[in-house]
């Protein structure tokens, strides 16, 4: 395998990211070349204007988890930040304070920003971007287009007892606290990939979908039009890692997004979800559960796509590196055989 295509949220998928990345150093990876060229495409449709400037979150915690300037702790912004221009902006009483910008996080958003108005468009900003960082992977967005998530709650105020809130605000301010009643995908239907995401997909030798949210970050991904399209035509396997561990997620909001949308919190639920790319509009060869979940095994089999049952916790670069390497060991195997 010389090139290797992920398509990831923010923390997950940076984590994975990372250990596919040491995988990769110390040829632990199965069938890949020591020079394999690993891409990443990110979701775009967290991203939202603030302060007029262009923040998005995913692509950001992609690249400096890779470029060694994320701060672990939170699993987003820089390291060693302070927050002078935040608590300047809450003394003049500016809206929002909910989401807070670091000094140093707002030097790449204004960079962003910057260039974006210039004419530039995201997919070369961000190569820009990580012309700095060196994330060791190409970091590509999904689309250029402006797409954003926002998610239905409920308000006894509102004649429709319900009101709309963008995606960071559901997750930085409410925390995922309040039950979410439905997810809207503004923009996502007239969007087009990005620059080199659809090559990315049918010109890799495997695909992945790691453990991110499978509907506001993987699932974003799949919904700009062409993309589902490229994965059910690849010739590469494409293999996925449940974000779904003994009935729940493990960091993050899967669990309120699943329910959301109708969809089982399940590992085998959210397999069927993405669906076998023997049948229409599916998108799985296989499909990897964590060994607490091994009873789903043969009910994801049943819909057409392989699976095995392995450790899914991805507690250093080394344990998330084999799980790299059992997915890439599944879509090798001849059926029947087990990773």
């Amino acid at each position: 395998m010389k090139n290797i295509t992920v398509l990831c949220g923010g923390m997950g998928g940076a984590r994975f990211l990372q250990g596919l990345r040491h995988g990769l150093a110390e040829g632990t990876l199965p069938g890949v070349a020591p020079d394999a060229t690993i891409t990443a495409i990110a979701n775009t449709a967290d991203d939202l204007w603030m302060h007029g400037l262009k923040i998005c979150p995913d692509l950001d915690t992609v690249m400096y988890t890779l470029g060694d300037g994320i701060d672990s702790e939170r699993g987003w912004g820089r390291r060693e930040e302070s927050w002078s221009v935040k608590d300047e902006l809450a003394a003049y009483g500016v809206e929002p304070t909910w989401f807070g910008l670091g000094d140093r996080d707002l030097a790449t958003h204004l960079v962003r920003t910057q260039m974006l108005e210039a004419g530039y468009p995201l997919s070369e900003v961000t190569e820009a971007l990580c012309r700095r960082w060196q994330p060791g992977v190409r970091l590509l967005p999904m689309t250029d287009d402006r797409v954003e998530t926002h998610v239905a709650i409920a308000d006894p105020d509102s004649p429709s007892g319900r009101r709309v809130v963008h995606f960071q605000e559901y997750w930085v301010r409410l925390r995922a606290e309040v039950p979410a009643k439905t997810v809207v995908f503004v923009g996502l239907e007239a969007a087009t990939p990005g620059p080199g995401v659809v090559e990315a997909i049918t010109e890799a030798d495997l695909v992945v979908l790691p453990p991110s949210n499978p509907v506001v970050s993987v699932g974003t991904i799949i919904g700009v039009p062409g993309v589902r399209e490229a994965l059910h035509d690849t010739d590469a396997p494409v293999v996925g890692l449940s974000p779904i561990v003994g009935g729940t997620h493990v960091r993050g909001m899967a669990q309120q997004m699943l329910t959301s949308i109708g969809v089982e919190v399940g590992a085998g639920a959210v397999a069927r979800h993405f669906g076998a790319r023997s049948a229409p509009g599916g998108v799985l060869d296989a499909w990897l559960v964590d060994e607490r979940d091994a009873d789903q095994v043969a009910d994801v089999e049943a819909a057409g796509i392989a699976c095995a049952a392995v450790p899914l916790m991805m507690t250093d670069h080394a344990a998330t590196a084999e799980m790299a390497a059992a997915a890439i060991r599944l879509v090798s195997s001849p059926p029947g055989a087990t990773a």
